[in-house]
């Protein structure tokens, strides 16, 4: 047989296999098990969890909190919503297997959520900030996407960034840096006066992309175009992956001049350029913090404490007593930016941290603070300490 022939031949046989009956029967069988699955994620968005049957939850384990590998265990032993809000950690190690304890945390607060939206007001907008965003869009928002495959890996949404501490970003996150871990705790600290609201957070930074203003909501791309737009292109890169976002300028006061020049690579014997980059720092910053500060004055109480860790009102919901305290972000006394912890005299921010030492000395001095009696202070008073 010829090899046209044999293509021929072959390309018949195939179309006879999928024309077959066998094959059609089990496309629509695929096919409708598709239509099934999407039908129940519709009803898990639509439709409160105590209503939920076995299917809408498998649902919503596979598709919105995209954990498939705990399907088979929660088919056998949840089957119905009623029993998923009542789930405890203990109930998702021993009887879902989830022993990730990341993974723990990400469900019971969902579940939480869930709970409080019994009421009828709806999922937080956290719930609206899947892992995939956090991953890719936020942390690059940040300037610190080197981050991103431990965040995925982890499942880290929106809920669970509010629940994030130091520890866990170093312990399950690999954010050794100190100045690394209080840009993520200050960029937190941003979507949790938003209350978590990205479109909100989107509108501002859109009206400030082509104008000096709002910079507590600038995203490390737009403070390398503000150095662009300063005269300082040169060295404008050297803020790539460097975790310089607006809300690490605005609320951390440490990080004055010196540190902004260090992270940009300005060499410290070019005192005109610094002198330069001092008044433009002074006439972005000053308006921002004051503004900040006179609200903490008139409010008495800021808008973070004011509502529960979702940027939702208290909920009259009663919780699992486990879950208070080890999932609920601590407050403290803010604003944020305004009560750095001092040591010493010595501010221990961003600033004191990171931006003050030459880059080369960063790793080396994060490895000899480990030792000192500074190392049990916080470098300012964020929320998830």
């Amino acid at each position: 047989m010829s090899v046209e022939k044999r293509w021929r031949w072959l390309i018949c046989a195939d179309s006879d296999s999928l024309s077959s009956p066998t094959h059609l029967s089990l496309s629509l069988s695929d096919g409708e098990d598709q239509l099934d699955r999407l039908q129940q994620v519709e009803l898990a968005r639509s439709m409160p969890m105590s209503l939920w049957k076995a299917g809408t939850v498998q649902a919503w384990l596979e598709v919105i909190m995209a954990m498939p590998m705990y399907i088979r265990a929660c088919s056998e032993n949840v089957k119905s919503g009623k029993v998923l809000l009542g789930l405890t950690d203990e109930d998702l190690e021993m009887g879902l297997g989830v022993s990730s304890s990341m993974h723990r945390r990400k469900l019971r607060l969902a579940i939480e959520d869930y709970r409080d939206a019994e009421g009828g007001r709806g999922l937080s907008k956290a719930a609206d900030m899947d892992h995939h965003w956090v991953a890719k869009a936020w942390l690059s928002d940040v300037g610190l996407p080197q981050y991103s495959q431990a965040f995925h890996n982890h499942l880290v949404d929106g809920r669970m960034l509010n629940s994030l501490t130091r520890r866990d970003l170093e312990r399950f996150l690999n954010v050794t840096k100190k100045c690394h871990q209080i840009s993520l705790l200050l960029g937190i600290e941003l979507l949790h006066t938003l209350s978590f609201d990205k479109e909100a957070l989107q509108a501002r930074r859109t009206q400030s992309e082509h104008q000096s203003l709002d910079p507590l909501v600038w995203t490390n791309h737009r403070v390398i175009k503000w150095v662009r737009d300063i005269d300082l292109k040169e060295f404008a890169d050297n803020l790539q992956n460097s975790g310089v976002h607006g809300a690490v300028m605005v609320l951390d006061p440490s990080f004055n001049t010196d540190a902004m020049a260090t992270a940009l690579g300005i060499p410290s014997n070019k005192h005109m350029i610094r002198r330069h980059l001092s008044e433009e720092m002074k006439a972005l910053i000053s308006s921002a913090r004051t503004s900040l500060q006179q609200d903490f004055e008139r409010l008495g109480t800021p808008t973070l404490l004011r509502q529960n860790s979702l940027g939702r009102p208290p909920s009259s919901v009663p919780r699992h007593p486990e879950e208070e305290g080890s999932l609920r972000r601590r407050a403290i006394k803010p604003p944020l930016g305004f009560s750095p912890k001092i040591h010493g005299g010595q501010d221990l921010g961003f600033h004191g941290s990171c931006g003050s030492l030459p880059r080369e000395s960063r790793d080396e001095a994060t490895s000899r603070a480990e030792s000192s009696p500074m190392h049990s202070y916080s470098g300012i008073e964020v929320t998830n300490v």
